[in-house]
């Protein structure tokens, strides 16, 4: 079999991939944004030490991450339009389902973030009359970001990598263009060879960009 990768020219990257390439990272910086939101809460109710609060946490976080992405994705895009009544469109449901997934990771990088700010500087916040909820938005919330840092961008890299598995309801990401592209000019090998190699540059320069930045917050440690 003779591979011919001529036919992969500007026009049918603009024509074809851009579109899904947009998407997938409209995507991540979607479920990114409020996976850590949500997954922030979910570590605040985790540690409240309050059971009312802690067990549907524990539970949210356990049950989402006991299961396959691809069966929450195919879950929330054919069980949802039956709950509300009509369709909601393979993107948004992708844009929901991933956030709603990807709290229950980020939720457990940002306990482990909180719980290694040192007890002493709580106590401290605690001995000046703060609160608990100024204490964690003024004192612990900022470092725990800053430790975390590197490991929520390594989640960001994964959650952009499994964008592909929108694939399964038919959302036109950065996988589904290359596929449209290899259907149109009877190229599908060279076109899945491609789309390796493009996720491959993306994630290995980002994974790059977190390891130099895991370095500086080294020193700044």
């Amino acid at each position: 079999m003779n591979l011919d990768f001529s036919f992969l020219n500007w026009d049918v990257l603009t024509g074809f991939v851009l579109k899904g390439l947009v998407f997938s990272v409209q995507l991540t910086l979607v479920a990114m944004i409020g996976g850590i939101a949500l997954g922030t809460v979910l570590a605040l109710m985790r540690l409240s030490g309050k059971k009312w609060l802690v067990m549907p946490a524990a539970f949210y976080v356990n049950t989402l991450r006991s299961i396959p992405l691809v069966m929450v994705i195919l879950w929330f895009f054919l069980l949802i339009p039956l709950m509300i009544g009509q369709p909601m469109g393979a993107e948004l449901s992708a844009i929901i389902t991933f956030t709603v997934f990807e709290a229950a990771y980020y939720s457990e990088i940002m306990r482990a973030g909180i719980q290694s700010v040192p007890k002493g500087q709580v106590n401290a916040g605690y001995a000046v009359g703060m609160t608990y909820g100024q204490t964690m938005q003024l004192i612990v919330l900022p470092q725990a970001f800053r430790n975390m840092l590197p490991v929520l961008m390594t989640q960001t890299i994964i959650l952009f990598q499994d964008t592909s598995l929108v694939y399964a309801i038919g959302a036109y990401d950065l996988l589904r263009g290359f596929e449209v592209a290899g259907k149109n000019f009877n190229r599908p090998v060279e076109t899945y060879l491609v789309a390796a190699v493009v996720y491959f540059v993306i994630c290995f320069s980002l994974s790059m960009l977190v390891r130099r930045l895991q370095k500086k917050i080294a020193i700044i440690r």
